[in-house]
């Protein structure tokens, strides 16, 4: 596979659809994976009901103008997602797709827009797996002629980093995601995020790095202007470019760990257009992924004092109870009127920070972390 990752510069969202055009072209373009009539999915990433310029789904503009851009490659362009859960009962992805503004884009452009929540879900075999050895896929997914990532350029507390590949965990169901938070271990978890990938087989990713989000994503951190479009055939290559052009390790992140020890992707793709080192920003990295810069050594020595421990801020809570609904240990509990943390069940996996609509969850280091870690926010 062509594992050649483009750059280019895009400094506002009215220009996208150029920078997208010539970040395609620099790679091979889309003619080169879409054939006349070709169904073509489109999937941006999509967390949560939150508004474009909160930087926490891909920008509307990015969706559009792929949709444009597919249309004049003669495909046929369909969007589809499945957020995550806020709340119970909740349509979250629904709400989720309009508050983001693609709702509105599908609607522009006539094309189909799937919640892969209600669209259903088919079970496939894995090869090769090292955790879920059979899946449930997005069924839309599976029919699609083509898939193309689109993913946002965002920090993340438990893979540092998330981008193309990661973008596929919202093809399987909430108990699959559930069940793989619940390994306990970021590189089981990459490895659980690269099963769904290789099933489902992407063609072609193009990033919303336009504006990005630092901190403490997926969701709660701070919205970054980084000024690039990237593309490549390939979403790890592309992934080991984005996560260097925001300052984090690339083998540092699970999922670029777990791909290449698979044999996907490459460690050092080829770059075209813009140099690398002419658009990286050192993003602010994330609070709960900071244990991943402490030598193993030491967090199998100190574990139980290197500590990174999400507690509910109550005068914040609104008591939506979505971590509630969303903890795979089922480690947060009712105290009265107030919904406290169990330490001890705990698994630090995040999703409450994550997922949680009122920015409630606030992460508590442990002193001896603090010291460690001082240079590394």
């Amino acid at each position: 596979m062509n594992t050649r990752v483009s750059i280019v510069r895009c400094s506002d969202y009215s220009k996208a659809k150029d920078a997208i055009r010539e970040s395609l072209n620099l790679i091979g373009g889309l003619e080169k994976i879409i054939s006349p009539g070709s169904r073509v999915l489109l999937k941006p990433n999509v967390l949560a009901i939150r508004p474009p310029e909160d930087a926490v789904t891909t920008h509307p503009a990015v969706v559009s103008a792929m949709c444009e851009l597919v249309s004049e490659a003669g495909g046929i362009p369909v969007i589809g997602d499945g957020s995550g859960i806020v709340r119970p009962g909740s349509t979250s992805t629904s709400q989720a797709l309009k508050a983001s503004g693609i709702e509105e884009v599908a609607s522009c452009y006539g094309a189909e827009l799937i919640n892969f929540e209600t669209s259903g879900y088919t079970g496939v075999d894995v090869p090769g797996a090292r955790q879920f050895p059979h899946l449930y896929i997005a069924k839309s997914v599976l029919e699609a002629d083509v898939i193309i990532s689109l993913p946002k350029l965002k920090t993340h507390e438990l893979t540092l980093y998330t981008g193309a590949v990661k973008n596929f965990f919202g093809t399987v169901p909430q108990k699959i995601r559930k069940q793989a938070h619940a390994l306990e271990d970021r590189d089981r978890f990459g490895n659980a995020v690269v099963d769904i990938y290789s099933v489902v087989k992407p063609h072609l990713s193009v990033m919303d790095g336009v504006v990005g989000m630092e901190g403490n994503g997926p969701s709660n951190g701070t919205p970054i202007s980084t000024g690039v479009i990237m593309a490549s055939y390939d979403c790890v290559a592309l992934d080991i470019v984005a996560s260097e052009l925001i300052g984090i390790d690339p083998i540092k992140v699970p999922t670029n760990k777990a791909a290449l020890s698979r044999g996907f992707g490459t460690e050092h793709p080829e770059v075209v257009g813009t140099p690398l080192d002419e658009v990286k920003v050192m993003f602010k990295r994330p609070e709960g992924g900071i244990t991943a810069y402490v030598p193993s050594v030491l967090m199998r020595i100190l574990r139980t004092q290197l500590t990174v421990k999400p507690f509910i801020n109550t005068s914040n809570c609104k008591l939506c109870k979505a971590c509630v609904l969303n903890c795979s240990v089922h480690a947060i509990e009712e105290a009265g009127s107030t919904l406290k943390i169990n330490q001890e069940k705990c698994i630090q996996c995040y999703c409450c920070r994550e997922l949680c609509p009122s920015d409630a969850v606030e992460i508590k280091k442990s002193m001896l972390l603090k010291l460690l870690t001082r240079n590394k926010s």
